[in-house]
């Protein structure tokens, strides 16, 4: 009996001592396969954060490098809208430089008109003749026009419109009632009037009118009575023509009938 329990102690450990020498030997043999297992699905896990890493790193510069386009691309579009309104000033400010250059060149030509024919005229002063002349007259103290001289005016500026080369001497007077200083100021405003009107009412060129004010200078009447005084009250209009020679050989009883008697 102590014999067959012996022996199945022995059998037994030797079981026992079999099945363990495996267990050990089998987690001997695939622990390093599963490390290396282990260790494979690491670095897919590893290498898969970093394609993840790098997809996303590649979308944000997708999203910068588009950012950076519409940016570039918002800039031109600025910069052509710029340029564009650029280019139109200096179109506008080139059309204005034309045309002040276009109207510099007519005051020039003017100008040059103007010179010519004052030169003209001082070359030929001597050709300058009296073709009609009229006698403004004034109410004591006035140097507002009345209806007969405003007709009288007329009349006149009727015969100067024909000639080309003429100058107009307007020259005022009072009688010999009051200051030499208030009768200077008056002969003035009256023969300002004259002037005033011919300019205003028959666009007579003011460069065309010499004015004076001579006060109670160079009476037509050398009387103290109401009537010699009321001659002396008067502004006298001289029309001075250069072509009144010509005229009188073109039609001489015509250029006799504008001449003053």
């Amino acid at each position: 009996m102590r014999a067959f329990l012996a022996t199945t102690c022995i059998l037994t450990g030797a079981l026992f001592a079999g099945g363990c020498a495996t267990k050990k030997y089998v987690l001997n043999t695939t622990a390093p396969i599963q490390a290396k297992v282990d260790q494979v699905g690491d670095q897919v896990t590893h290498d898969g954060q970093q394609i993840v890493d790098t997809r996303n790193q590649d979308k944000q510069l997708d999203e910068k490098t588009q950012n950076g386009i519409s940016a570039a691309q918002e800039r031109a579009s600025t910069a052509d809208q710029h340029a564009s309104l650029a280019d139109q000033h200096a179109g506008d400010a080139m059309n204005r430089a034309n045309q002040a250059a276009q109207l510099g060149e007519q005051n020039s030509q003017a100008v040059n008109v103007l010179r010519s024919d004052f030169k003209s005229a001082i070359a030929n002063l001597d050709d300058y003749k009296l073709q009609t002349s009229a006698a403004v007259p004034f109410q004591f103290g006035q140097y507002a026009l009345t209806v007969g001289a405003k007709q009288d005016l007329d009349k006149l500026a009727d015969e100067v419109k024909a000639s080309r080369r003429f100058f107009i001497a307007v020259e005022g007077y009072t009688d010999s009632t009051g200051s030499k200083a208030y009768n200077s100021a008056l002969s003035r405003r009256r023969a300002d009037a004259v002037v005033t009107y011919l300019v205003a009412k028959h666009e007579i060129p003011v460069y065309r009118i010499q004015m004076v004010g001579l006060g109670d200078e160079k009476p037509v009447e050398e009387g103290r009575n109401r009537a010699a005084r009321a001659k002396n009250r008067r502004v006298e209009v001289k029309v001075f023509s250069a072509d009144s020679a010509s005229a009188q050989m073109a039609n001489p009883t015509n250029a006799a009938n504008r001449m003053p008697q």
